[in-house]
Order: structure tokens, then C-alpha cells, then sequence
């Protein structure tokens, strides 16, 4: 027996929020036949940045998450803007603005669907390289951020004591070790 999509047979729009949308969704088993409803979150794509600087050191940011209630150190990143299609120049902008830095060889290293139980968004991570701190900080109004150098070596033990404890940002450092692995 193999797994096979549910047909949609109907959609209903629930509600409507800055950066996330609710809505049901009637579907149909193919292996019982029976109607079921099921509730999912729209979001939009997000990307991930891991900045390298030219020496070496990665930038990452701490700031406050509301969702935890937690000071969290993460990489760079943010939600595609309406209207944006490239997760890489998402990124290019996002490493801006909340860090100042830009760099080069910028390229796309993974994708994943954060949670796609009830999600129907992806997260792209992105790696730049030779960073360079070039810019003014241009925080959103509710964006409180912390710049900090982060030797690479540090990474595996700052996740494992939760200091680094966002799964999105702990999968980015994953699909860069799998592009380090690839790279050589």
C-alpha cells in the first residue's frame, strides 16, 4: 500500500493576520472515502541567513521572540515581502538590515517546510560569504537586535545547551555542515 494526496473538495478563509492566515480545508481520503476538515496556517516563505565573515566568524543576532518569551541567538532572517520571489535576494536584504553586513558568493544551501502538519510554508537558508559590515542597522519597529561574531567551531556546543535553540536556525546550520561536506 502506498500513500496518495487527499483531493480538496472545499476551502474556507478563517482569519486573517499580519503574518499568518488560518484557514479549513475539506479533504477527502483515498483510502476511506470519508471527508475530513483540517485547519492550516498560511504563512509566507521565510529565509535563513548563515554569514561568514571574511575572517571566518559567523553573524548572528539575539533578540527577543514573544512566541517563547526568550532572548534567542539566531541568524539573520526574515519573511519574503510581498512581492519577492528570491529567497537569495531576500536574504541579501535581510543579512542587511538587521546586521549591516553584506558578502559574496551568495547562494542557497536548503529548504525545508518548518512545520507541514499545518504549514504550508518553506524556509530557505542561504549562505554568503566574506561578509563585511557596510551598512547602517535598519530595524522593523519591532525588531530589538544584538549584533554578535560567532566562532564556527562554538556552533555544535551552543546547540546542544539550548543557547542556540530555534529548529529553523539549528536545520540551517545542518544543511551548512551537508554543504561544507559537499564542498570539499
Amino acid at each position: 500500500m502506498s500513500v496518495h494526496p487527499w483531493k480538496k473538495v472545499a476551502t474556507k478563509k478563517l482569519a486573517d493576520y499580519r503574518v499568518y492566515g488560518v484557514r479549513s480545508d475539506t479533504k477527502v481520503s483515498p483510502r476511506t472515502g470519508q471527508s475530513h476538515d483540517f485547519y492550516i496556517i498560511e504563512a509566507v516563505n521565510w529565509v535563513n541567513v548563515i554569514p561568514i565573515t571574511s575572517d571566518g566568524k559567523i553573524v548572528m543576532v539575539e533578540q527577543y521572540r514573544h512566541g517563547s518569551d526568550t532572548i534567542e541567538l539566531e541568524i539573520p532572517g526574515g519573511m519574503m515581502d510581498e512581492g519577492e520571489i528570491d529567497p537569495v535576494a531576500t536574504g541579501v536584504r535581510e543579512l542587511r538590515e538587521e546586521t549591516g553586513y553584506e558578502g559574496h558568493n551568495t547562494r542557497l544551501i536548503g529548504q525545508t517546510y518548518p512545520n507541514p502538519a499545518i504549514m504550508n510554508n518553506v524556509c530557505y537558508t542561504i549562505l554568503v560569504e566574506q561578509c563585511v559590515c557596510k551598512h547602517p542597522l535598519q530595524f522593523d519597529q519591532t525588531e530589538d537586535i544584538h549584533v554578535v561574531l560567532i566562532e564556527p567551531e562554538t556552533i555544535p556546543e551552543l546547540i546542544r545547551s539550548n543557547r542556540i535553540s530555534h529548529s529553523l536556525v539549528v536545520v540551517a546550520f545542518y544543511f551548512w555542515q551537508l554543504s561544507n561536506r559537499t564542498s570539499k
